[in-house]
Parts: C-alpha cells; structure tokens; sequence
C-alpha cells in the first residue's frame, strides 16, 4: 500500500470517526455559537486528539492498556457522565454577550481544547469504533513498520480535525443570523440536552438503556 493511499485511509478513519454528534458535537456547536469559531474548533481539537489516542491504541494492539480502560469502565463512564453534567449546568447559566463584548484568550482556548479531551477519552469503548473502521477498511498494523504506523494516525487526525473544522465553521457562519434572545434560549436548552447526557451517562452504569447508549460520548 503506498503511503498517499495509506494517508487517505487514515483520513476517512478519522473523519467517519468524528461524525456522530453526541454530547462532544452538541457542546463545540454552542461553544461556537456562544464564542466564536476558534472557541468551536479548539474544541473540537480536544476530541480529535483524544480519537487519535484511542486509535493508537488499536493501531498498536496496546492490550495492557484497553484492558485497564475496559475494567474499569464503570468509572470513566462515572467521571464522564460527572463532568457532561457540570458543562451543561455552566452552558446553562452562561452568560450571553455581545460579539464585541467576546474575548478569546490562549488560556480560554486551552481550557476549550483539554476540557473536551479529557471528556473524549472518559468514553474507552470508543476503541472498538476504530477496531471496525480499520476492519471494514481491511487495514492491518500486522507487518508494517512503525512509520507505516504513524502515517495512518496522522491520517486519523487530520480526518478528525477536518471534520471539526467544517462542522463549527458552518455553524460560525450561521451565527450571524442569531440575536442576543436566540443565543440565550441555546444556551438553555443545550445545557438541558448536554445535562440530560450526563445523568444519561450515569444511569448507563446501572441500567441497560439499549440503543441510548449509541449516541452517548
């Protein structure tokens, strides 16, 4: 396999990867909304990094550690479901401000980025997502020298970058449209929504809620 064609599949891994909007997608969209595209796309950053993690470890069949991640489940979905609550809460109160009346620092934009790739890599069962990917792709690390490796994941980042990238720059683009009223009912029902997934999250430890758990992070 020649290496733009190994490039090109990492990009898709990557990109369908990212797609599926749950509670990660609905907070890069308001955060976009609320703040700007910068806001959004570092977001989103968060979780493309945080893929590329989890893709890793599938790439390097790094059993010792998805073992670990698998075991205790239970508590990664715990902290998760934990921390989807206090960012909803905080969106919900939020307040709505003016463009102009917007700052965006590099510590704010930090604090986007690792909020949500700490979020991201509570979710471990997202492994088996690039498990399939690279099964269905027919992509195998078996034989293959680490450089082959690493030029698979960065296909696998850029595809998810890609994909952050387009989401919140549509949304930017569409924000233009929205007035002060319309940004504060978002603010509220995201955070509702995005509150919901974290009590969704924490019931998903005790209570089998069957194709729910599909959509959460």
């Amino acid at each position: 396999m020649d290496s733009l064609n190994l490039l090109w599949q990492g990009l898709l891994v990557g990109f369908l990867a990212s797609v599926p909007l749950g509670p990660i997608g609905v907070i890069c969209i308001q955060r976009t909304l609320s703040g700007s595209h910068k806001s959004g796309f570092f977001s989103g950053l968060g979780a493309a990094t945080a893929d590329t993690i989890f893709a890793t470890l599938a790439v390097f069949s790094l059993s010792f550690l998805t073992d670990f991640m698998t075991a205790h489940k239970e508590w990664f979905t715990a902290v998760g479901g934990i921390l989807v609550i206090v960012l909803g809460v905080s969106i919900f109160n939020k307040r709505v401000r003016r463009p102009g009346q917007r700052t965006q620092t590099k510590s704010s934009l930090a604090s986007d980025y690792f909020s949500i790739l700490f979020l991201t890599l509570t979710n471990p069962a997202y492994i088996l997502v690039f498990i399939t990917l690279f099964a269905a792709l027919g992509i195998s690390s078996e034989g293959h020298s680490t450089g082959w490796n690493l030029l698979l994941l960065l296909g696998v980042l850029g595809g998810a970058a890609s994909w952050w990238f387009t989401l919140t720059y549509v949304v930017s683009r569409l924000r233009r449209r929205f007035r002060l009223r319309h940004l504060w009912w978002i603010n509220k029902i995201t955070g509702g929504v995005i509150v919901l997934f974290g009590v969704l999250l924490v019931l998903s430890i005790v209570v089998d809620l069957g194709p729910v758990e599909r959509i959460l992070p």
